[in-house]
């Protein structure tokens, strides 16, 4: 194995791929824009379309309550509906989001409200759906604020203080400090997507200089060198792990920004919101750890890819190998984006959810030592073993003249 060879080979690989405008856009456009986007601009876009939901007019259809017109103009003087009459299809109306909600209000509703033994309201809405909830949510405060109004009064007819409905309230307090609870909120999300462009990131340096290199018929030349192959194989490696660690790089990097830039809206909000309002952040040093953990996973990615695309034929037939790979890391790697799911023992030697639940644990401020010398350690020997089918595959001749 020589030293200079392999680095000559590496340069050679890396000024070609710097000339390949997909590679540039998967090691450094993409992961340098994706984190500003998705914690700006799409959080932005959510609060826009939240804010527009709440603030118009809901279509609510009212089933009953012809003999309460008391209730019925309250329910109209709010604003925030735009009543009618239930229809024969109102269920349907309602499911075709032509109709946000529906409330039944009983028979003789509102003398028995006066007599305090009022029968039970229904809201009807369309589970899941952002308009439908946000009116059942006003029907519910409407009807809540009525059923306290009509309390209130009753209590004071019968010489009770009001506040005999309500002897003590409940209060929440936040006690885990403001990286733990950003971790929390993005802990999973982050690993998630920088696992996700590091694999990106390996893809399309592998595929041009192996199935690329098949098509433009330059293997050939570069395997008639003195060089051995074993020199030639790692100089190519090193680039795909290049593309692979730039992508994570620079994610890192943009992230950092954000988070930065992020950081006087935060201590703004923090300063007018109420009294004991805590923003959300995460612990810095934890982008360093992810670092880290994910280097032995690049080095994974870029011997897999690299180990399919030299299969393949050509660049086209190499996407479709590597397609089903995506899907095969997406699946353990949004273990740390469910709920409920903890680092154990067991999950420490799963390869990519390993990482990522680790990496969500270190966001957080949390470092579980012993789980991550496992991972670590599990990782780099899953990585040396694809690393190590990567060097065999480059010494068949069946493999390398594949037709």
């Amino acid at each position: 194995m020589n030293g200079h060879t392999i680095r000559t080979i590496y340069a050679k690989e890396l000024k070609d791929s710097l000339r390949d405008r997909r590679t540039l856009i998967s090691m450094i456009v993409l992961p340098t824009i994706l984190m500003p986007l998705l914690m700006f601009g799409l959080g932005t876009a959510a609060s826009r379309i939240v804010s527009k939901a709440r603030a118009a007019s809901s279509r609510i259809m009212v089933i009953g309550g012809e003999d309460s017109p008391g209730v019925r103009g309250e329910l109209q003087q709010v604003g925030k509906f735009k009543i009618e009459d239930a229809t024969p299809g109102w269920k349907g109306l309602i499911s075709d989001k032509k109709v946000r909600a529906a409330v039944e209000i009983p028979p003789g509703f509102e003398k028995a409200l006066a007599q305090g033994s009022a029968p039970p309201v229904t809201i009807y809405d369309y589970q899941g759906e952002l308009k439908s909830g946000i009116a059942a949510d006003q029907l519910t405060d409407f009807f809540t604020k009525l059923r306290d109004r009509a309390t209130a009064r009753l209590l004071t007819e019968h010489g009770l203080p009001v506040k005999i409905a309500k002897p003590f309230d409940v209060a929440r307090k936040n006690v885990a400090p403001p990286e733990k609870v950003g971790g929390n909120l993005l802990g999973g999300l982050i690993p998630y997507i920088i696992v996700m462009l590091c694999l990106v990131g390996a893809t399309y340096p592998a595929i041009d200089i192996t199935a690329g290199e098949k098509e433009r018929g330059t293997m050939e030349t570069l395997l008639c060198s003195p060089a051995p192959r074993s020199d030639i194989v790692l100089g190519k490696f090193l680039m795909v792990l290049t593309g692979s660690l730039s992508a994570v790089f620079f994610s890192l990097v943009s992230l950092s920004c954000t988070i930065v830039a992020l950081g006087s809206a935060t201590s703004r909000m923090a300063a007018d919101g109420p009294p004991g309002l805590e923003v959300p952040s995460i612990d810095p040093m934890g982008l360093v750890g992810v670092l880290a953990m994910i280097l032995p996973v690049a080095v994974l990615f870029s011997a897999l890819v690299f180990s399919i695309s030299l299969f393949a034929k050509s660049q086209k037939e190499a996407q479709s190998y590597l397609t089903p790979l995506i899907f095969v890391v997406v699946m353990p790697c949004a273990m740390a984006v469910l709920p409920g799911i903890e680092l154990t023992l067991g999950l420490a030697f799963i390869p990519v959810a390993n990482v990522s639940l680790v990496c969500k644990e270190m966001l957080s401020g949390i470092w579980h030592w012993g789980y991550i010398a496992v991972i670590f350690g599990s990782t780099a020997a899953y990585a040396a073993a694809a690393l190590a089918v990567a060097v065999r595959m480059f010494g068949r001749e069946d493999v390398l003249f594949r037709t």
